[in-house]
């Protein structure tokens, strides 16, 4: 029986177009690591570098650990004294960036009602941002962070999509067994891949990555309205 859903987050509960978020926060984030004497290329190349090593992550420490050993070592150890301003600039600056992001007011509907059907709801993002990033993306789709049972950060989070042990590390936390677990994304390749730990999967197309031009007719399949009757009709197994 079904008793948990998770939802992915950019571009599932929080429309967007992966391309233009991305150019709007190295954009902010540079902006204000200038004044501090970071020429953009070189801090951009740093934050690609960090975030391939949390992807690469084989759980011997947290994500964040990963980020900021791979960073530092491409931009020097002054960015662990700056810490503070990376912090400051996702609890101020970062939010300069939700206008690149859409809203969709079905997102806050569909957590809600799943919450009344006795449904256990948890967030499963790519954990690559901190804490303060993922909670004000979290308010950008319209949603609190205390609506969710478990949100992945890269402070609590070991591994990332697709490494199956990413989902693995997310049940366990949860207590369920992936039986009981329902992952609906927008990316085929890192949100599907929780079908491999035997999790019921569900593609939500509005926002759709498939990278490497999987055949998508093998998963359930939709809007949230298809989602909504897809668990109403009780077919995850």
């Amino acid at each position: 029986m079904l008793k948990t859903v998770l939802f992915d987050l950019d571009g599932t509960l929080l429309p967007m177009d992966q391309d233009v978020f991305t150019r709007a926060y190295f954009h902010s984030l540079a902006a204000k690591l200038a004044p501090h004497g970071y020429e953009p290329k070189a801090l951009i190349d740093g934050i690609w570098a960090g975030m391939t090593a949390m992807v690469e992550n084989d759980g011997g420490r947290t994500n964040e650990e990963a980020f900021w050993k791979r960073f530092s070592e491409k931009c020097g150890d002054r960015v662990l004294q700056d810490g503070p301003v990376f912090d400051e600039y996702y609890r101020v600056e970062f939010q300069q960036v939700a206008p690149a992001c859409g809203f969709n007011p079905q997102a806050r509907e569909i957590v809600d009602e799943l919450k009344r059907a006795g449904y256990r709801v948890a967030l499963a993002t790519n954990p690559i941002f901190p804490t303060a990033a993922t909670q004000s993306r979290i308010r950008w789709a319209g949603l609190e962070p205390e609506d969710f049972a478990l949100y992945t950060t890269y402070e609590n989070s070991h591994y990332c999509k697709p490494n199956p042990a990413y989902y693995r590390e997310v049940l366990s936390r949860l207590g369920a067994g992936a039986e009981e677990c329902l992952m609906v994304g927008n990316d085929v390749q890192e949100d599907m891949a929780a079908q491999s730990v035997g999790m019921n999967v569900f593609l939500l197309t509005d926002c759709l990555i498939n990278k490497g031009s999987r055949d998508i007719t093998v998963f359930e399949r939709g809007g949230f309205d298809e989602l909504r009757r897809y668990i109403k009709g009780g077919r995850a197994r």
